[in-house]
């Protein structure tokens, strides 16, 4: 009770201070008995509080918009330790708020003010959805204060610290001086709704229009696949060079108090249908009949289109359509002329110099200094030279995590990608290519980011995060005013190990800062310096410090990063360098390998310039790839959304390079990087070596003295001999060979120990009842021979475990028993994202119907089964053709919400 009061306090404190008038305050009228006991234990202290001002309604709401962030902001600051539950839905003369932790149903009784007749309002917006992705509570319950939001903004973590880099470039002729009163622009530790919903209202109050904010924030898909009108196209890539898009499956409705409507994300991948009635009623929701008119009173009903909108203004008492909404937009400025005359096409600027990738006597040392080895040159850059794609494997990876290796790392070994789950599908980067882009912008934002200007436009445009030498050439000769950059190097001295790592980080965000500071529009970190004495930084790291530093000094947005590195050479090392703040990247040796392959004649036909043009896509396709796994469609919101996870880097370092980044598993520091460095760096530059050699380490297959695998020859041979002679004891071998390589550890589970809480053995199942917990995994025949897959069906059955027939189907003949009882037909029958052999058949011979929602072992990408192995009798159970490589797509198209989902367990239910 007692911070209630200074809270009130302090808010008829700040509205004196911001020369409003406090009126009073008034006890809102609840019901908490209808409250379930979660809610009902953290309920609030509701009250309403009233303030007038002498002046017309728009300064009022933005009168009203400083207040409340001032009090939000000294409530935060504050040492209340309950302060975290103050919070004000609204703060406005046009739009009132009631919400909390309750059912629809329950908010009319509840708020007691809904029995008041007096209550009236030409507009409604009700979010009676349940949270998905942050643990619910009464201040993020929804709608917010001009948005109900249903789905899930993929890039939030990259969109929170963008527009916290930007607020250095924010003026307003509304606000003035007021305006840094509205800082931070993102609430802290809100959910994305929340976040999206503080952007969004900034946008507005500082001037622009719902729809047009709307519009920067969630625009539709305008590549060269959609025919949209060029005004428009240009409206939306003029937003794009300086506002990223919130990027993820969503559904909005949204009002200002006059204009109300819905807006869908770029793919439509949550529903909104709409009705009109004939006495002008508009009702819009996530699904048909949310609210039930007759027949006969229906004028109009529809749905809303990806990146549509659909606005009513209720002062004139009209529906706007898309079409008109988006037209107004488009005519606001010139935009296609201010592109034409001020934005760059990389590929348009003039050759002075071209650049050779040859990298001379340097080309072994730089093999040696960034740790290259044969595995890296033959399956990974050759075969992405020659096929223009990603080579495949066989699922699995069964060498240790970084941090558990005992061979040196690369920093990128160290993280892992996440992947968007259950309620947030990945898209299919094949078949939905239409809404997806690489195209990135570079360059400085100087200017007002408020107000429309041409200024915004002076960028280069890429058409992929990949460039050559001669590209970055072309950069570093650029003679013009707005197109200054200069070169900083990635190195430190390698004596100094960890000290002198840390040393050059910080002086290289110094040297940044100052570039920055210089007017310069472009920084290229380089790697290119290394020397006997002076060792590399590795690229991510120095990204990252750069890239965080300048986002907290407020200087980020005015600079564009570069990166020269000879690091790179997987499509996991560009995801990582973009998703940390990298707009391009040059990976000179990768470049240098590929034009010694082609020059040594390794490449086949396929020329060095051809090769290298094939490697770029394949990167391309892979980066298209891993922002699908995240439900990401374009570069613009990937880049510096760091969508990754850390394992095994300490606190610390995360905290202070990668600030923000999810890690779990604590672990090595600065100094445990530097020595790795220098072990790698050591081998560059030894006297006597021989440097051209490069060791098989194994990684991808066992090599002797390679790196360590939970298969190697000693287990798979244990295994394969107990099998085949039906030997216990070869098998029992077997067993403790894997468990002691487990216990080394290489994987995480190794370093895991039972809690134990004994209980007494009478209270305890007797030992053969835990074999009806068995299940097999999901391995879909196809995948696994005929033998192997029935064998485990049998074997389950006959201990009454479960088997689980993976996506690929069941032969019918296994639904009947065998003569002798045993039976092959797998209790568990699994629906994935293919449908490969699911029919009605196939499901009334299920005790279990699993729908694989997403990959277990590569989440977020589909599966893939080559053609090699779609034989007649696979294919035949499959439905498809023999010789076809099948692939399930990363999704089930035709589940991309909650809603899809219930439809499809109803259906299988039905069956």
């Amino acid at each position: 009770e007692s911070e209630a009061k200074w809270c009130k306090n302090a808010l008829v404190k700040i509205i004196k201070e911001e020369n409003a008038r406090f009126i009073s305050f008034r006890d809102v009228p609840v019901n908490p008995s209808v409250l379930g006991e979660i809610a009902l234990s953290a309920e609030p202290q509701i009250e309403q509080i009233f303030i007038a001002a002498n002046i017309e309604q728009d300064e009022l709401e933005r009168k009203l918009y400083i207040i409340r962030k001032r009090i939000e902001k000294e409530v935060r600051n504050s040492d209340l330790s309950e302060k975290a539950m103050f919070h004000l839905p609204s703060l406005s003369s046009r739009v009132i708020i009631y919400k909390g932790m309750f059912t629809p149903e329950q908010l009319e009784k509840y708020f007691l003010d809904f029995k008041d007749e007096r209550f009236t309002s030409a507009i409604a917006l009700v979010h009676s959805r349940f949270s998905t992705n942050t643990f619910p509570t009464w201040d993020l319950a929804q709608p917010f204060r001009y948005i109900a939001h249903n789905g899930e903004i993929n890039t939030i973590k990259g969109n929170r610290l963008w527009m916290h880099a930007r607020e250095s470039l924010f003026k307003s002729e509304l606000f003035e001086d007021d305006l840094k009163k509205l800082f931070p622009v993102i609430e802290p530790d809100k959910s994305d709704s929340a976040s999206f919903d503080n952007a969004l209202e900034f946008l507005v109050q500082t001037g622009r229009s719902i729809p047009h904010a709307l519009s920067m924030l969630v625009p539709e898909s305008w590549n060269t696949k959609n025919p949209i009108p060029k005004s428009l196209k240009a409206f939306y890539e003029y937003h794009s060079t300086f506002m990223e898009p919130w990027d993820g499956p969503a559904s909005i409705m949204f009002t200002d108090g006059r204009y109300v409507g819905g807006t869908l994300d770029r793919n439509g991948l949550r529903p909104s249908r709409y009705l009109v009635t004939k006495n002008d009623m508009i009702v819009m929701g996530s699904e048909a009949g949310v609210q039930a008119f007759p027949g006969d009173q229906i004028k109009e009903k529809g749905r809303l289109r990806p990146g549509k909108i659909l606005l009513v203004d209720t002062k004139l008492g009209i529906i706007i359509p898309n079409e008109e909404v988006k037209a107004r937009l488009a005519k606001q400025n010139p935009y296609g002329n201010w592109l034409n005359e001020y934005r760059l096409n990389l590929e348009d600027i003039v050759v002075k110099n071209r650049v050779s990738s040859d990298l001379g006597e340097k080309h072994n040392t730089y093999l040696k200094e960034f740790a290259y080895s044969k595995e890296d040159i033959e399956l990974i850059i050759k075969s992405m030279a020659i096929n223009s794609a990603e080579p495949l494997s066989s699922m699995g990876n069964d060498a240790p995590i970084a941090v558990l290796s005992k061979k040196p790392q690369l920093l990128f070994n160290y993280f892992k990608q996440m992947f968007a789950q259950v309620t947030n599908p990945p898209i299919d980067p094949i078949r939905e290519g239409l809404v997806m882009a690489l195209t990135n912008y570079i360059g400085s934002v100087q200017s007002n980011l408020l107000v429309d200007s041409p200024e915004h436009c002076h960028l280069i445009k890429f058409k992929s995060p990949i460039i050559t030498n001669t590209d970055l050439g072309k950069i570093k000769d650029l003679k013009h005013a707005s197109f200054k950059n200069v070169t900083l190097q990635m190195v430190y001295p390698v004596k100094d190990k960890a000290k002198g790592l840390e040393k050059a980080l910080d002086n290289l965000c110094k040297k940044a800062e100052k570039a920055v500071d210089e007017k310069n529009n472009f920084i290229i970190l380089s790697d290119k310096d290394v020397t006997k004495d002076m060792a590399h930084i590795p690229s991510l790291l120095a990204v990252a410090a750069v890239h965080h530093h300048l986002i907290k000094v407020k200087k980020r947005m005015q600079v564009g990063l570069i990166v020269e590195t000879g690091e790179v050479r997987e499509v996991h090392h560009y995801a990582m360098l973009l998703g940390y703040g990298a707009s391009v990247i040059n990976p000179y040796l990768s470049f240098a390998i590929i034009r010694k392959l082609a020059k040594n004649g390794d490449l086949g036909d396929v020329t060095y310039s051809k090769a290298r043009e094939q490697y770029i896509k394949a990167i391309g396709k892979g980066i298209m790839k891993i922002m699908s796994k995240m439900g990401i469609s374009t570069l613009r919101s990937y880049h510096g959304g760091q969508i990754f996870e850390a394992i095994g880097l300490s606190k610390q370092l995360v905290d202070k390079y990668f600030t923000g980044t999810t890690s779990n598993i604590d672990g090595i520091d600065l100094e445990e990087i530097s020595d790795e460095v220098q072990t790698i760096h050591s081998k560059a530059f030894q006297i006597n070596g021989d440097n051209g050699h490069l060791n098989h380490e194994g990684i991808y297959a066992f090599r002797k003295d390679g790196e360590e695998h939970a298969w190697n020859p000693e287990s798979i041979s244990l295994l394969q001999w107990a099998t085949a002679n039906n030997d216990y004891q070869k098998y029992l071998e077997f067993t403790k060979v894997t468990d002691e390589h487990t216990k080394k550890p290489t994987f995480i589970r190794g370093m895991l120990e039972f809690k134990k809480n004994p209980i007494d053995i009478s209270e305890v199942e007797p030992v053969e009842d835990i074999m009806k917990r068995f299940v097999t995994g999901a391995m879909s025949f196809g995948s696994i021979s005929k033998e192997a897959h029935e064998a485990m069906a049998i074997a389950m059955n006959r201990i009454g475990g479960r088997s689980n027939t993976g996506e690929g189907g069941e032969d019918k003949s296994r639904f009947i028993e065998e003569e002798n009882g045993d039976s092959k037909r797998s209790a568990i029958k699994q629906v994935a994202s293919g449908r490969f052999g699911v029919d009605a058949h196939y499901l009334v011979n299920a005790d279990e119907i699993q729908i694989k929602v997403a990959q277990g072992a590569k989440p977020g990408e589909g599966g893939q089964l080559p053609g090699h192995k779609v034989d007649k009798i696979v294919a035949k159970i499959r439905s498809s053709l023999p010789g076809i490589t099948l692939i399930s797509p990363p999704p089930h198209h035709d589940i991309y919400s909650i809603e899809d989902l219930a439809q499809l367990i109803f259906d299988l239910k039905s069956v």
